[in-house]
């Protein structure tokens, strides 16, 4: 199985240009990448979109905003 970086869900993020609450990003993630999707990111891998999720919230990669949180391009790493 193919593993996707968490990149491209901030990615998605920033082209969505929505605010999203953990939830509504873990069903925007599995109908965009798939319910079975695994994710990886520098420091990790093997997760599934909630832990994905709760990875990049404790990584501070998430931007509070109104009622849920966005990102922000300056929050992904360019390596």
């Amino acid at each position: 199985m193919t593993s996707i970086h968490g990149h491209e869900v901030l990615n998605m993020m920033l082209e969505s240009d929505e605010q999203y609450s953990e939830t509504s990003l873990v069903q925007a993630i599995d109908t965009r990448f798939g319910d079975n999707a695994r994710f990886h990111t520098c420091s990790a891998e093997n997760m599934s979109a909630a832990q994905l999720v709760e990875f990049l919230k404790n990584k501070g990669k998430f931007i509070p905003v109104n009622e849920g949180f966005s990102t922000h391009e300056s929050k992904i790493c360019q390596h």
